[in-house]
Formats: C-alpha cells, sequence, structure tokens
C-alpha cells in the first residue's frame, strides 16, 4: 500500500491536511482501489476511477466468482481477491453490497485498515450503518456516502461509463471523518461530474424513502397489478407504451437488493407508504362518487410537481 502522501497532491508539498478553500488541489492519483461488491454501483465507479486517472489498478471482492469473472472480462476489476489480502494492498476500499450484510462487512473492513487508508460506501440506507460505525476507533477514516443513480439492472454488466455525470452524491456526517479523506471523496465524486448534498444520516433515510424507495415499491406493486389482472403476456407486451414503461421500469430491479433496503428503512417506509395509500383512496373515492371536480383537483395539485422537475 502506498503512503497517504503519495496519493493526495497539493500545493503545499508534504502536507496531509488541507483546508476545505484549496479543494480544488486535493487529488487521488494512482492508487490501488478495492470495489467490495462488483455490481452496477461499483462497476461504474470503477470504470470512472480509472478513466479519470484516480486508480492504476482495480481490485474486486465478491461472493460470487462468476461476478469476478466477468468484472475482469470486462476490464473492470484487475484482480480478484480475498476481502482481507485486498484491504492489506489498498489505499482506497469502496462499498457497495446490500444495506443487509453491509454492516458485518463494513464492522470487518474497518478492524483491518489503517490510518493510511480511506473507506467509503455507497448504500442506499445510512442511519444504522453511521450508528453502528460511531464509536469504531477509525471511524474518522470512514467516509459515507450516497451517488444518488441507478437503474434497474444489476451485476457487473450493468456498469456503465459516464454514469453519475450531472447527479448528486450525499455526504453524511462530514464532521465525522477526517477532513482530507472527506475532500478526497468529494474530489472524486465531483471530477465525475456529481454535485455534493451534506446531510445527516437519519435526514437522508428519510429523504430517500420519499424520493427512491415509494418509487420502487409503487412500481413493483403495479407490475404485481398489471399481472394479477391481466393474464394474457402478449397483450401486455403489445399495448405497454412509453408511460407504463416508465412506471414499471423499476420493477426489473434486484429484490436481493432492494427487500433489505425497504427492511432497514421500513419506519420511513412504511410512513410515505401510509400517504400514498391515503392519495390512492381520494382518486378511488373521486372515481367512485363520480366526481370529476375533486379527481381534476387531485391532477392540478399533482402538477405543482413540474415546478421542481422540468
Amino acid at each position: 500500500m502506498q503512503d497517504s502522501k503519495s496519493i493526495v497532491s497539493t500545493k503545499a508539498s508534504g502536507e496531509n491536511e488541507i483546508s476545505p478553500a484549496h479543494l480544488s488541489n486535493v487529488k487521488l492519483e494512482g492508487a490501488v482501489i478495492t470495489i467490495v461488491g462488483v455490481g452496477l454501483i461499483s462497476g461504474s465507479f470503477a470504470l470512472a476511477m480509472k478513466e479519470k486517472g484516480f486508480a492504476k489498478k482495480v481490485i474486486g471482492v465478491s461472493r460470487t466468482e462468476a461476478s469476478l469473472q466477468k468484472a475482469k472480462e470486462l476490464n473492470i476489476i484487475d484482480e480478484a481477491m480475498s476481502l482481507e489480502e485486498a484491504v492489506a494492498l489498498s489505499d482506497f476500499i469502496y462499498v457497495a453490497i446490500p444495506v443487509d450484510v453491509m454492516l458485518p462487512v463494513m464492522e470487518k473492513i474497518m478492524n483491518l485498515i489503517s490510518d493510511k487508508q480511506i473507506v467509503v460506501d455507497a448504500g442506499s440506507t445510512k442511519f444504522q450503518l453511521c450508528k453502528s460505525l460511531s464509536t469504531h476507533p477509525m471511524r474518522e477514516r470512514f467516509v459515507a456516502t450516497h451517488p444518488m443513480w441507478g437503474t434497474e439492472y444489476s451485476g457487473p454488466e450493468a456498469a456503465v461509463r459516464g454514469a453519475f455525470e450531472g447527479r448528486a452524491c450525499v455526504i453524511c456526517e462530514r464532521e465525522k471523518s477526517n477532513s482530507t479523506a472527506v475532500e478526497i471523496v468529494e474530489n472524486i465524486y465531483k471530477q465525475m461530474g456529481m454535485h455534493i448534498i451534506d446531510m445527516d444520516a437519519k435526514s437522508h433515510d428519510v429523504h430517500a424513502a420519499y424520493i427512491s424507495h415509494i418509487s420502487h415499491i409503487t412500481s413493483f406493486a403495479l407490475a404485481n397489478t398489471v399481472l394479477e389482472k391481466e393474464k394474457e403476456e402478449n397483450t401486455i407486451f403489445e399495448l405497454a407504451g412509453g408511460g407504463f414503461e416508465s412506471t414499471v421500469r423499476l420493477a426489473k430491479s434486484n429484490p436481493s437488493m432492494w427487500a433489505p433496503i425497504f427492511m432497514q428503512n421500513r419506519e420511513n417506509v412504511l410512513d410515505v407508504l401510509n400517504e400514498h395509500i391515503t392519495q390512492l383512496i381520494k382518486f378511488k373515492s373521486s372515481l367512485e362518487k363520480e366526481n370529476l371536480t375533486d379527481l381534476t383537483e387531485l391532477m392540478e395539485n399533482a402538477n405543482k410537481i413540474k415546478r421542481i422537475l422540468k
């Protein structure tokens, strides 16, 4: 593993601590990085790290040998290793795995690292993870992030170049991480075209439930509704227009990833799900009562979203 000073370039040569004002001068260069999990997010991240010159070598860690082999074939990773071997050789460890296994894996990683390494996660929930690591002696080497991007596809073959361009990335509990580590991570995401949003972990999970998690549940539910009522698959295929396809697209997402997210963020998901059900009942009531005025008002109120989403 390289000395940390060799992977941080600043105008103040030899300095490892940099003030926020000098953020543009912080850059990870030619590092050995490990991606734990070799799927959509981590694979896209690894491709960007290579493209931007941040990584000279990418090591992959996965429970699935087939995923590692595919990631090597796609030049996402250069080598596959065990978690212990990979961490020992790495400057930067990026963890993007299902949230139900995130806590024990992160605990193991944090027990292996030195104060010269940086650990970053890309999980869709943050509160439980941040809480579990809050008293860990190496806590400051961890930077909690959530790049707000994804597709309905999974696995290394789903990784794409330029994935994060124009998207937001949330950084949680910045103040609990080493300042230089945060600046390096922030610079990496910015070089990938992302803008940064700071948020506490609890607020992140609330907003993620409203913006992301409910969208997936709604999509899964709509797909089940159509599959239950429309028994002719050819009819679904032939008649499904762009509106249906875009609404139900997320129903193709991997259940092994999303079920743990819903469970870990259960309280917030239930809150937004209850409100969503209330809104559906309002539409149902308007139709049952043949109340055109109420039905129109519900849709006009929904149109206000155009002020936010252009």
